[in-house]
């Protein structure tokens, strides 16, 4: 694994139970993307990536009604915001081509669908930070990347349920999480039950064993 560029502190790795950070593996880039989507702009690049994969090419015509037949949303306007959430999170990039049907000088918007390893780069390459927040705060390292899969993959967590997860994993109290959340202690101990039941402990101890282990 390589490690990651960009700032670093010192003390926050040194207290901190994950050690150094390393760059995460496929996996764990997926499990990270699905985190700095929303959940509607997560399932519209679902839906893009497989329809790309699935004709083995890089682009397709994503219009709000075909996203509308992949996704079984049946918003135009919850797809139009996730589809420009998506281009400015740099996961897919618009292009106008030219149409088949007339007249000939008709344009069509195509839409190129990056692989999360590509997002990441490209994210970095623009200058922004291509991890979520409430990861880069933990240090992405070999052993947390072993809790982005079990929080994320295995558990279905919200968003939310999610980022408080992490928090816990990272060993800060309920105060602290609300401080770093931006929502209050009580929201805090109300996300905390729903992450109990869904990874099946009673106890914080117990999570952590449950994510760690």
């Amino acid at each position: 694994m390589r490690p990651i560029q960009g700032p670093r502190d010192d003390n926050q790795l040194a207290n901190s139970p994950f050690g150094g950070r390393y760059e995460p593996s496929k996996d764990e880039q997926m499990a990270l993307l699905t985190l700095s989507h929303t959940p509607l702009e997560h399932q519209v690049y679902w839906a893009m990536l497989n329809e790309v994969t699935a004709t083995q090419t890089r682009v397709g015509v994503f219009s709000a009604r075909v996203l509308m037949m992949l996704t079984g949303l049946n918003s135009f306007s919850a797809i139009r915001r996730a589809r420009a959430g998506l281009i400015r999170k740099l996961s897919i990039e618009p292009h106008r081509v030219a149409g088949d049907s007339n007249p000939p000088h008709r344009h069509e918007t195509v839409y190129l669908v990056f692989s999360p390893e590509e997002i990441f780069m490209r994210r970095r390459d623009a200058g922004l930070e291509p991890y979520p927040r409430e990861v880069k705060a933990h240090e992405v390292s070999a052993a947390f990347g072993q809790v982005i899969e079990r929080v994320l993959e295995r558990h279905n967590l919200s968003r939310r349920e999610a980022q408080v997860a992490f928090c816990c994993a990272e060993g800060l109290t309920n105060a602290e999480i609300g401080k770093r959340l931006s929502i209050s202690e009580k929201t805090v101990k109300f996300h905390m039950r729903h992450i109990f039941i869904k990874f099946g402990v009673k106890r914080r101890a117990e999570l952590l064993s449950r994510m760690l282990m």
